[in-house]
């Protein structure tokens, strides 16, 4: 299985063309002025006012005088406040972009820092800007490849424990059957319990396998998966529903694998950590893609960081260029939701 491709490229390329076409109509000075000229203009206009002020009637008496003093500092306070003005409207981007590689996360699709100001400081935004989309797509091909050979291994094991260690199970099974048929009376019931161990631990081999591997997305699609998963995880106090539209646009297979990983792993979280009775799995369309929700009545996300499994989420959503978050659910519980967006021409 391939990589896929992140269907934000085009967005992400339209973005940074218009950012270039912002930094040369600066530089042509069509638009803006560079952040040197403002200062040095402002600088320059103030030691032109000055020195015509100490040319001119102006004079400072000496001991000076009240009416002096306070045109020396109302002339100071101007410089300053101008300068001021200057350089928090042509930093000001600056800021941003400070603030904005402050809370950088690889992890996850953000918006980028919007490219204004100056020819000088715009070409630095967009420079950033375009760094980060360079980055995320290596890490998204990264995380891909990896992906691509987690799935193989899990393939490669969920067949040699469905061949070998099913087999042997199954034959240990037939064995025993032999066995408590000839056995006497008194030591019937132990072999009979062998069996039942045995049953039991084919049985969790079998469900190991279909976990590591999802036969029936292969085979009967994403729906039925779905609708599989739910019924698997209704077991032991809690209650797995699912609202599974049937007018979905057509998905890539990553992004079909992607939405039953993510859903398998919220349903695994809520089984193992939420202490919830009810679960809903949810997937339907939008119309711009299709959405994946995972909802519980568990004790929510609260304070704890984020383990492997979110961070796995959050790498195999990047991967097909969708957004993950985490929320509250009503009341109380977690909300998982899974946006897939799906071009406008694959769309029924």
């Amino acid at each position: 299985m391939g990589v896929a491709t992140d269907i934000r490229n085009t967005s992400r390329a339209a973005k940074l063309a218009q950012a270039l076409l912002w930094v040369e109509s600066g530089r042509s000075g069509k638009r803006t002025v560079s952040l040197f000229w403002r200062i040095f203009s402002l600088n320059a206009a103030c030691l032109i006012v000055a020195t015509a002020l100490l040319l001119g009637p102006v004079t400072v008496s000496t001991p000076v005088l009240l009416g002096e003093a306070l045109l020396v500092i109302a002339g100071l306070a101007a410089l300053l406040v101008g300068n001021a003005v200057v350089l928090r409207i042509g930093l000001g981007p600056l800021h941003r972009l400070g603030r904005a590689m402050g809370t950088a996360d690889l992890m996850v699709a953000g918006d980028r820092p919007e490219v204004t100001g100056p020819p000088e400081t715009a070409e630095l935004i967009a420079t950033y800007n375009e760094m980060l989309d360079r980055l995320q797509a290596e890490r998204a091909a990264g995380a891909g490849r990896a992906l691509n050979a987690q799935e193989g291994e899990r393939q490669r094991i969920a067949r040699e424990l469905h061949d070998e260690v099913g087999q042997t199970l199954t034959a240990v099974l037939l064995q025993l059957k032999r066995v408590a048929d000839r056995v006497p009376g008194d030591l019937r019931a132990d072999v009979t319990l062998a069996q039942e161990a045995t049953r039991a631990g084919l049985d969790e081999i079998r469900r190991i396998a279909r976990r590591l591997r999802p036969g029936v997305l292969e085979e009967l699609g994403l729906t039925s998966a779905l609708r599989s998963l739910a019924a698997e995880f209704t077991h032991h106090g809690l209650t797995v529903r699912h609202h599974v539209t049937a007018d979905l646009p057509p998905l890539s297979p990553e992004s079909e694998l992607v939405i039953y990983r993510v859903a398998q792993e919220g349903l695994t979280n809520t089984a193992r950590h939420a202490a919830a009775d009810r679960a809903e799995l949810g997937l339907r369309s939008l119309p711009d893609g299709v959405e994946l929700l995972v909802r519980d009545n568990g004790t929510g996300l609260g304070a704890a960081p984020e383990g492997a499994g979110i961070h796995g989420m959050r790498e195999r959503a990047l991967l097909v260029g969708a957004d993950l978050s985490f929320a509250s659910a009503p009341g109380h519980g977690t909300d998982v939701r899974l946006h897939i967006p799906v071009p406008t021409g694959d769309r029924p």
